[in-house]
């Protein structure tokens, strides 16, 4: 039987893909920064269902470090395009 965490990971790799698709089509810059930050969004939530599943908390930490480098470069490409830098 397959695992629901995986499935739950599977979803969620489908719509880093999608966002993906919107990061490389989008019309604007900022739906570009919103596509990134989407995809960093989604794949910190991989990542600790992946640690749920293998049940490995170095999953977690991962996670939780990437997420704060994500929300840093976020405010940094935030701070680009309003034209402070």
């Amino acid at each position: 039987m397959i695992d629901p965490w995986y499935v739950a990971a599977f979803l969620l790799v489908i719509l880093v893909c999608l966002a993906l698709v919107r990061l490389f089509l989008g019309p604007t810059p900022a739906d570009r920064a919103v596509a990134v930050d989407t995809v960093n969004t989604l794949s910190v939530a991989v990542l600790i269902l992946l640690g749920v599943a293998y049940q490995q908390i170095i999953f977690i930490d991962v996670a939780i470090v990437y997420a704060v480098l994500s929300f840093v470069s976020t405010l940094y490409i935030a701070k680009y395009l309003g034209g402070e830098l």
